[in-house]
């Protein structure tokens, strides 16, 4: 006997099992979240190399060339993108979802090591670092004065902007760019990774 001559025996089995469905489907209704895409989380790859005191292409050329040159050839890699600025060179490879990303992370912590040889003396150690499809900088405080010179501005942003700033819930990292160790351009730069979504900085 299947469902069907069921049914029709029993309409009153019937008409309550369809009464049970379009009320668990009521229900249901307003807790099923509505996504066009499955939360996924890709597995990212970043490098960060600052070279202080250098043009952005000194770094470009120096830095970031080398590196994108010796990462691109990675297994698995969906896109590899670079920002060069200004003393930092940042490189952000994403692979396909099938790469763990600790491995990922330790095929391109191999790649920078074999090339170190080939960057600057004067660079700062490449960080290589798994990061969050969310994890891009998204606060930049630009720190400037006609009466504080280079180095005190650095340690303005080091000793006291960077410790507040880390407290701060969702951030999970802050780097100092243009920092000096000699006179120049009274400019120092402080930038934080973004942590959880919604809670980044």
């Amino acid at each position: 006997m299947n469902l069907s001559e069921i049914c029709i025996k029993r309409p009153v089995m019937a008409s309550m099992m369809s009464l049970g469905l379009i009320l668990l489907g009521s229900l249901a209704i307003f807790d099923l979240p509505v996504r066009e895409l499955p939360d996924v989380d890709a597995p990212i790859v970043g490098v960060v190399t600052t070279f202080p005191g250098a043009s952005v292409e000194v770094v470009e050329t120096e830095v970031t060339e080398i590196l994108e040159e010796a990462i691109n050839n990675i297994p698995g890699i969906k896109t590899l993108t670079s920002t060069t600025r200004d003393q930092v060179s940042q490189i952000n490879v994403e692979f396909e979802l099938w790469r763990d990303v600790d491995v990922a992370a330790q095929d391109v912590r191999d790649r920078v090591s074999r090339v170190r040889e080939r960057l600057p003396d004067d660079i700062l150690e490449p960080i290589v670092s798994k990061n969050d499809s969310d994890a891009r900088p998204v606060l930049w405080i630009g720190v400037s004065s006609d009466k504080y010179t280079p180095l005190e501005l650095t340690d303005i942003a080091e000793r006291q902007m960077k410790p507040r700033l880390q407290t701060v819930r969702g951030v999970s990292s802050i780097f100092i760019g243009g920092e000096k160790n000699s006179d120049g351009p009274s400019m120092a730069g402080c930038g934080g990774h973004g942590g959880p979504p919604g809670d980044s900085w």
